[in-house]
């Protein structure tokens, strides 16, 4: 049987302050109006930490069964291709994983302010399956979005505009145009990750046969993607904090500006980097630098 520390180990936990960014700077759009139900707030937490869990589960189950978790790849080892999990067993992670995160949702459906009308329970519910079929989907099965260059925009949709949106419009009604930004700056951001990590196995990933954005692109092209996702997010970001801080004359607000300048810094490390594995330490810089624009965001916005 396997080991607590190996279940621990495959839910890969540095990659939830990654996921729980959107949903922060989601709540922290609704501040301002109220309306803030305590089991919602904390259900949107739950269910964003086990759709994360979800993922890195099927990922580490697609991945090790087509063969791309191998020797050759630079990241760390993972739990199915090392054996200290079996096939068998993540397919069993991945089932409870996937109903927990079903009825994680559900609580969150029924506890949501704005959700007034059976349209309104029907389009949540609907998103919630969609959010754990793509959790799925990204590596499992033989048409999995990640080896045909889908795993960019999934992310950017999941991780920015569902994140965002989907945790705003559960408090408050309307789209506005703060919202749209705060999605773009966290989907940008967070396909910046994903671009770092498939920068780092390019060479892997093209020898699998999985085509990730990168292998498609090629290594130049896929570093001046990057440089446009920052720019996108990083401008998106102080367009939104400037703005806020008007309309709420809080500007105390702009101080979650701070961390665009570690975006400035990695942006220059990125250029010096040649050597595919100097992009892994990267990966956290971004994720991290995410998560910190995100908490800042959501605190300032109580001032």
């Amino acid at each position: 049987m396997s080991t607590f520390g190996a279940w621990i180990k495959a839910a890969r936990p540095r990659t939830l302050p990654l996921s729980l960014s959107g949903i922060f700077v989601g709540l922290a759009l609704t501040i301002e109006h109220g309306n803030m139900a305590p089991l919602a707030v904390i259900g949107c937490i739950v269910t964003t930490i086990c759709f994360q869990v979800l993922s890195n589960f099927a990922n580490d189950l697609g991945d090790g069964m087509k063969g791309t978790d191998n020797a050759a790849r630079i990241g760390p080892m993972r739990a199915v291709q090392s054996g200290e999990i079996s096939i068998q067993q993540m397919k069993i992670g991945v089932i409870v994983l996937g109903i927990l995160s079903i009825l994680s949702a559900g609580v969150v459906i029924a506890s949501a302010p704005a959700i007034h009308s059976g349209n309104g329970l029907i389009f949540y519910a609907v998103l919630a399956l969609l959010c754990v079929v793509a959790a799925i989907t990204y590596t499992v099965g033989k048409k999995a979005y990640g080896y045909h260059g889908l795993g960019d925009l999934m992310v950017f949709l999941f991780f920015g505009i569902v994140a965002v949106s989907g945790t705003k419009h559960l408090f408050e009604e309307g789209v506005a145009l703060n919202e749209l930004l705060g999605a773009l700056a966290i989907g940008a951001w967070s396909t910046m990750v994903l671009n770092l990590n498939n920068m780092r196995d390019i060479a892997n990933d093209a020898a699998s046969g999985k085509r990730t954005m990168v292998v498609l692109l090629g290594s130049k092209n896929a570093k001046r993607y990057h440089y446009v996702l920052a720019f996108l997010g990083c401008n998106a970001w102080i367009i939104l904090l400037y703005r806020c801080a008007i309309e709420t004359e809080n500007y105390f607000i702009l101080m979650a500006g701070l961390p665009v300048l570690l975006f400035a810094t990695h942006i220059a490390q990125v250029i010096r980097i040649t050597e595919p594995k100097a992009f892994d330490p990267e990966l956290k810089k971004v994720a991290l630098s995410t998560f910190f624009a995100s908490i800042l965001y959501y605190t300032l916005s109580y001032l």
